[in-house]
């Protein structure tokens, strides 16, 4: 079973979209040597990524491991792209993709709010041969609402640990951190030269959103509820509700992009 097993719909329709100051930095440093035309993103769930970025490519590859992610992200992405766009959609691991023919090199290589999913060491050594030599990779994320140590935030992390214990899930697992920075990471690669921009966002929430939200995630997705879901959705909604008539449900965050390159000579 997928860490995220029914949550496609849900992340479809409730994930927050990659900022634009966000998509304007990205496709600047991958356009830095000329016009970019392959993009690859890795770990896509609904191809929130390409569908920001798809007017500047004439190629995309998005690889997903979860079925129902690259079912959305097909219905996501197809009425976007004109005839002179080519989309292929891999269901795979990131660390699993060949490139789609001989010659192929990605311009630009997106990997958002996934990177911690996937082994990073060996999926960076995959990389190196199939990225292009002027080629960039962009790592982005900015955590959840798990993590955003807000006063409405942590009061529902408590309600969800209420239900599914202490330790934060990962589907059917718990979640394990990485103990490296991804900047370090990163420099232990050959794509080595890295810039790292923090890019401030603020959102606000409604009640429903934040709850299409929970279930868009490993930690809080449907089934690990079981039996009990109507019980802890009617909890959270009054949790949120309340939260919402004395003040907005404000979360502020920061979205980061690490662009890394291969250094030069």
């Amino acid at each position: 079973m997928s860490k995220f097993t029914g949550t496609a719909r849900y992340y479809r329709n409730y994930r927050p979209g990659i900022p634009d100051a966000a998509v304007s930095l990205v496709i600047a440093e991958a356009s830095r040597q000329g016009p970019a035309r392959t993009l690859l993103d890795l770990g896509t769930g609904t191809g929130q990524v390409p569908a920001a970025l798809h007017s500047f490519f004439t190629e995309i590859d998005a690889v997903d491991p979860d079925p129902d992610m690259v079912t959305q992200a097909d219905m996501v992405l197809r009425p976007l792209l004109g005839e002179a766009t080519t989309l292929r959609l891999h269901h795979q691991r990131a660390e699993s993709f060949t490139p789609p023919y001989p010659t192929w090199r990605a311009d630009l290589v997106t990997i958002c709010r996934a990177f911690h999913w996937m082994n990073q060491p060996a999926l960076l050594k995959a990389l190196d041969s199939c990225v292009a030599p002027s080629g960039v990779v962009a790592i982005m994320g900015d955590g959840s609402l798990w993590t955003a140590h807000t006063t409405w935030t942590d009061t529902l992390c408590e309600l969800i640990q209420r239900f599914l214990g202490p330790q934060r899930r990962a589907g059917n697992q718990t979640f394990s951190h990485h103990d490296r920075p991804y900047s370090e990471v990163l420099a232990d690669s050959s794509f080595s030269q890295i810039q790292d921009v923090h890019i401030p966002v603020q959102r606000v929430w409604t009640p429903e959103q934040v709850i299409g939200y929970l279930y868009s995630t490993s930690f809080a997705a449907q089934h690990l509820f079981g039996e009990r879901l109507e019980e802890f959705e009617a909890a959270a909604t009054s949790l949120l509700e309340e939260f919402a008539r004395s003040s907005p449900l404000v979360d502020d965050a920061e979205f980061q992009v690490l662009l890394a390159r291969r250094p030069p000579g």
